[in-house]
């Protein structure tokens, strides 16, 4: 099963990969930005880990000027960094699709539409600060954990995704360390799922086979602006300025 997501997202863009050359890609601190040759624009969280050596990329290859087609395969790499390149690569095949979808700027449609409200309990996987704020304002119960900030205990937190939440807010990075799939096999009946952020590929097909209500991300407008951000190693909050946050749903609740 921990397959399946990266199968269907390489088969899903293997066909518009294989027509499109990686025109810049920026591997930014915070984000890696991708441009393609036919305009789109992609972006993905920047997964690092303990940096070891003067270099962060174990395999140097020189993907601009390349087919996409070649890039897309680290889809299937064991090697976050490299799965990063290619998520940020969908993203960048799929921005005109995303372009169509809803503009909701601040998550109040999206949350509406999970249902947020007095009561509500919400679990989150991977600490989204700003909307921590809006859960309060709305009487939401939060319970968050998040490895790279040293919040919660997986172990006492993925059995409340069966018995306790009403909602889950799951981070895209899971993507990138392999961890979504594992994640909603322990979701419950009835738990409404968002997979939320900048990294969010926007394609309902790919997430066919998993209890995935909505995606939420960002697509980049201002190529220019968002390529700068990354290069300075600027954040989701800078980057969000020069993209559109959107929604779409992938299943009936």
């Amino acid at each position: 099963m921990a397959m399946q997501l990266d199968d269907r997202l390489f088969h899903l863009f293997e066909k518009p990969a294989a027509g499109v050359a990686v025109e810049t890609l920026c591997l930014g601190l915070g984000y890696t930005a991708l441009a393609t040759s036919d305009g789109g624009t992609g972006i993905a969280y920047t997964y690092l880990g303990a940096k070891t050596s003067c270099g962060v990329v174990k395999n140097y290859r020189d993907f601009e000027g390349q087919s996409a087609l070649e890039l897309l395969a680290y889809l299937h790499s064991a090697d976050p960094l490299e799965r990063t390149m290619a998520l940020a690569l969908v993203n960048a095949l799929n921005h005109w699709a995303a372009l169509a979808l809803p503009d909701d700027p601040k998550n109040g449609a999206l949350f509406d539409a999970l249902g947020i409200g007095s009561g509500t309990r919400v679990a989150m996987v991977g600490l989204f600060g700003p909307l921590m704020r809006i859960f309060r304002d709305r009487g939401a119960v939060v319970e968050v954990v998040d490895l790279h900030r040293r919040l919660g205990q997986p172990a006492e937190f993925l059995p409340k995704l069966r018995a306790w939440a009403d909602v889950l807010i799951l981070t895209a990075t899971s993507i990138l360390n392999a961890t979504t799939e594992e994640i909603l096999a322990a979701v419950g009946d009835g738990v409404k799922t968002v997979l939320l952020g900048p990294s969010t590929p926007l394609a309902a097909e790919a997430f066919a086979h998993l209890p995935v209500h909505f995606l939420a991300g960002t697509v980049p407008l201002d190529r220019e602006a968002v390529f700068k951000a990354v290069r300075h190693g600027a954040g989701t909050r800078v980057i969000q300025k020069y993209g559109r946050k959107v929604f779409m749903p992938t299943r009936a609740l």
